[in-house]
């Protein structure tokens, strides 16, 4: 009779291959945005601005600062009866806090009203600029949005923003007119919650008219000063 080979009872199992770090990265991003994405469902439509602000998480931070020309490239905001538009204030002064950050070797870029990357943007800082009406009715104002993700931190930007730029155009602050328009303007609940953000209305077109047209670069470097002093207060330990 012939020997029987040894066979063994059961053939060992093999060890399921592991998951790379990258699959386990991309599985968790997914994830993430589902559960976003349910959230948002579940508190309805209006609230899509805050998915880009959300997404926003993910992504790299395009700049150090953000400065968005309101009106730029989609209106021209209000209109004087000579024909003065909001909208080349706001650029002239948008431009020119953008050189100043960049002449103090910061990175920062120039944003239209409605720039799709506006949508979960990510920056340190974030500012929009606009003009008030054509009143006669002099002073500025900032503000922030109602719920912010650190309201501390915006808090603080908005008191810096008000002290400096107070100082280079002197203005006073016409709180009064602070509306809930600025508080909930659109950028502001696009951006990605970790982005400080506020909005400035640099002045009336009607009574701060002169400084505004003759005297942009003021209105420049008070912005460009606030912003400054805050990313260096952030940058204190």
């Amino acid at each position: 009779m012939s020997k029987q080979p040894n066979i063994p009872e059961a053939l060992p199992v093999p060890e399921p291959p592991r998951p790379s770090a990258a699959r386990l990265v991309s599985r968790f991003l997914g994830l993430l945005l589902l559960a976003a994405v349910g959230i948002l469902t579940l508190l309805g439509a209006g609230n899509l601005d805050g998915l880009g602000s959300v997404l926003g998480l993910l992504r790299p931070r395009s700049a150090t600062v953000g400065i968005l020309a309101g009106h730029w490239k989609n209106d021209s905001g209000a209109v004087c009866e000579d024909g003065l538009t909001e909208v080349e204030i706001n650029l002239a002064v948008a431009q020119a806090v953008v050189e100043k950050l960049r002449a103090e070797g910061i990175d920062a870029e120039l944003l239209p009203e409605f720039d799709r990357r506006l949508n979960g943007y990510r920056s340190r800082v974030f500012v929009a600029i606009h003009t008030d009406s054509c009143v006669s009715l002099s002073g500025f104002k900032v503000a922030r949005m109602t719920h912010a993700n650190d309201p501390e931190a915006e808090d603080r930007l908005v008191q810096l923003l008000t002290s400096s730029y107070g100082q280079a155009t002197g203005l006073e602050p016409h709180k009064d007119t602070i509306t809930e328009d600025m508080r909930q303007y659109h950028a502001l609940r696009r951006i990605s919650p970790d982005t400080a953000g506020a909005i400035i209305e640099l002045g009336f077109m009607g009574g701060d008219r002169a400084l505004l047209t003759t005297h942009p670069e003021w209105a420049a470097t008070g912005i460009a000063r606030g912003i400054v002093a805050w990313l260096q207060e952030s940058d204190t330990p």
